[in-house]
């Protein structure tokens, strides 16, 4: 293996992280839908990172109840109908060039909102997995630049054909998030192997 490196210096590090649909409330009671790629879990806790001058993060610090939406990889083009649209009116200086104001996001990615069960913020009815959550910490970042909120789940809502039957394990084998890789969209490629954690490992076949 060539083990020589170059010093780069991307603007970006999105290295492969799933790309998530966020369901907020607005001060009128309407919702606010949100692409990000900067999402986390560590055990209930999923971990955001919002920009800080979004509708978003604005939502967030006064009205904690959302909605975690995880598309599917072929639902890529829907999310980045929603990519150059901000729910903030007048569009906030620091957004990129060609971001406008659209009041109506599930309508504008061809979305539909869906009634949710322990939060007032709607899920996402075409996500495969909808995590209902109340973001317990928002607190800014280092750089002043972004948000990061800490969102506990209270309620995971899935497609049943991911779901392992008889149990309540998502079947990895059957879900494949959609993955921003570096401002490009992915899917998951072939398995490779597990963890020994893994409560889902399939048996090898006998050979």
């Amino acid at each position: 293996m060539n083990t020589d490196h170059v010093t780069i210096e991307p603007p970006i590090l999105y290295f492969g992280t799933p790309v998530v649909l966020l369901s907020t409330e607005n001060d009128d009671g309407s919702a606010n839908l949100a692409p990000i790629s900067s999402a986390w879990a560590l055990g209930q806790v999923v971990v955001l990172g919002l920009g800080e001058e979004g509708q978003t993060a604005y939502n967030l610090r006064r009205r904690p109840d959302v909605v975690i939406n995880l598309p599917a990889p072929d639902q890529w083009a829907a999310v980045e109908r929603l990519a150059p649209l901000t729910g903030r009116h007048p569009v906030p200086a620091g957004k990129p060039h060609g971001c406008r104001f659209e009041p109506d996001k599930f309508g504008a990615a061809g979305l539909r909102a869906q009634p949710s069960d322990t939060v007032r913020p709607p899920r996402v009815a075409e996500c495969p997995i909808q995590l209902e959550a109340r973001a317990e910490r928002v607190h800014p970042g280092v750089s002043g630049a972004f948000v990061i909120a800490e969102a506990v789940v209270g309620r995971v809502h899935a497609d049943p054909r991911l779901v392992v039957p008889g149990t309540h394990h998502v079947d990895p084998a059957a879900w494949s998030p959609l993955i921003y890789n570096f401002r490009h969209y992915f899917g998951l490629g072939p398995e490779l192997g597990h963890s020994y954690r893994s409560r889902t490992a399939r048996a090898a076949a006998a050979g």
